[in-house]
């Protein structure tokens, strides 16, 4: 692929007929505008990466008039600073990193997403002592654990860490990962503190925790687990399946059981670059919208094939079959307990790729919830601060020129005059409902957690 992008360059370069071949597109953002034509984008060795890898692959990005190389990066602060300082046009991201650069948590920058990469796609993962402690108090059917399994079966697990004076260390990827607030949703709904953060003086979120929750890059969980470092961890595939294959740990719950098709990364730029390269930036979305529909066409018959290109060593590099275990419609929790799937990676369907104001909200809500942000924030702060960074317009302009080329229809997107703000969303692992429109009475229905004017001072909650 590579070659057949530089052998078209040289050609466009050779022949005028040529030039106006390629770049002769409708006024709308298509390589005629092309502000920036070559292009490099970042990436973290996961499979929810995959719309970057089939967009290239597949073309999509050269039917843009867009030259991109995509470079795996070594970690998540290494890819957002890299964003940020314009080594990369743009990345793959965390959908927390955005909102977590633009509020000041960690780097302060403006950074902006149109476009959702996909849905679900993470797990939790605990070593094989810890699984076995764990069964004891887990029910089961036909010799099989009922799932969803809550944390509420760790709990005994984690208390005896605690009188035996013995920290329970667990592995998230970020502060502002999905990963993050999943694996503290997880554990605090099953009475497990997993500690507070307390900004710019504490930042390691570990103050008044059972659980200690630290950051190690996604390709390192497994060999973290297996030298004992941590118990657990919290990432996306091919991470856990990895700890299956490998016999070294048991993914007891995903991310699809704590929030039913929640929204996990996004694809961001600098708003700065944003500006200055609007219709670049309309072209990058729109080859991404089309991998996104390529990935669930068909009921995920392209999923095989996207598994191939994911395999490759310049993208995630694992095992075909490490891989296939969870992008093809099942997923295995302890050793040949694989369970039927469907909707554990989706890319398109249930409109994943719109960047709905709601989803932005929400880990807004966690920030809060174990201060990150340690101060109130009126619910009216919650959606701008939600606008300034996800943008609905920018997608909305992509869907129609895909539509306009006959690339995709307009059923295949929201409605033209969609809010942003989904309506109350009740499929979370505790139950509780999650009303986009009212963030402060969101969090006030959490036993832990911050709510109201509750701050952390001197490693406490204040009122």
């Amino acid at each position: 692929m590579k070659q057949k992008l530089i052998t078209r360059k040289l050609l466009s370069a050779l022949s005028a007929t040529v030039t106006v071949a390629c770049m002769s597109f409708a006024a709308d953002g298509s390589a005629a505008n092309i502000e920036k034509p070559e292009l490099k984008f970042g990436f973290i060795k996961l499979t929810d990466m995959a719309p970057l890898a089939v967009a290239y692959e597949k073309g999509f990005f050269e039917d843009e008039g867009l030259y991109v190389q995509i470079e795996a990066q070594a970690n998540w602060k290494v890819l957002l600073d890299r964003v940020i300082n314009g080594e990369l046009d743009g990345a793959h991201m965390l959908a927390g990193q955005p909102l977590g650069a633009t509020i000041g948590f960690g780097t302060k920058a403006d950074v902006i997403t149109a476009f959702s990469m996909d849905l679900n796609g993470n797990a939790i993962t605990v070593s094989n002592d810890i699984w076995k402690q764990m069964k004891a108090h887990i029910p089961m059917q036909d010799g099989k654990p009922v799932h969803p399994i809550k944390a509420d079966a760790l709990k005994p697990v984690v208390d005896k860490y605690k009188a035996e004076g013995k920290p329970f260390n667990m592995g998230m990827v970020f502060p502002v990962s999905t990963h993050n607030y999943e694996l503290r949703y997880w554990l605090a709904a099953g009475g497990i503190k997993p500690g507070y953060y307390a900004p710019p003086q504490e930042t390691s979120g570990q103050i008044n925790a059972d659980a200690l929750l630290s950051v190690t890059p996604p390709p390192q969980m497994p060999a973290t687990l297996e030298a004992g470092t941590i118990f657990g961890y919290c990432v996306g595939e091919p991470w856990n399946q990895q700890a299956v294959f490998k016999g070294i740990g048991v993914p007891v719950v995903t991310d699809y059981e704590i929030w039913k098709n929640n929204p996990e990364k996004v694809f961001g730029v600098s708003k700065a670059w944003a500006d200055k390269y609007p219709n670049t930036h309309l072209a990058v979305v729109k080859a991404l919208i089309r991998a996104a529909m390529w990935l669930d066409a068909d009921n995920n018959k392209n999923r095989k094939e996207a598994v191939e290109m994911l395999a490759q060593k310049q993208y995630v590099g694992a095992d075909f079959d490490v891989i296939a275990n969870s992008m093809t419609g099942s997923f295995e929790y302890e050793k040949g307990d694989k369970r039927p799937l469907p909707d554990f990676n989706v890319f398109f369907r249930y409109n994943a790729t719109f960047p709905y104001y709601s989803d932005a909200i929400w880990y807004l809500t966690q920030m809060r919830r174990w201060g990150q942000i340690n101060e109130y924030k009126s619910d009216a702060w919650f959606l701008e601060t939600a606008k300034k960074v996800y943008r609905p317009d920018i997608y909305q302009a992509a869907a129609k020129a895909l539509i306009a080329e006959g690339k995709a229809k307009a059923s295949d997107f929201p409605a033209d005059n969609e809010t942003g703000i989904k309506p109350p969303q009740a499929d979370f692992i505790d139950g509780i409902v999650y009303d986009a429109t009212k963030p402060n009475d969101y969090l006030a229905k959490f036993a832990v957690g911050l709510k109201g004017k509750q701050t952390i001072a001197g490693g406490k909650i204040v009122e």
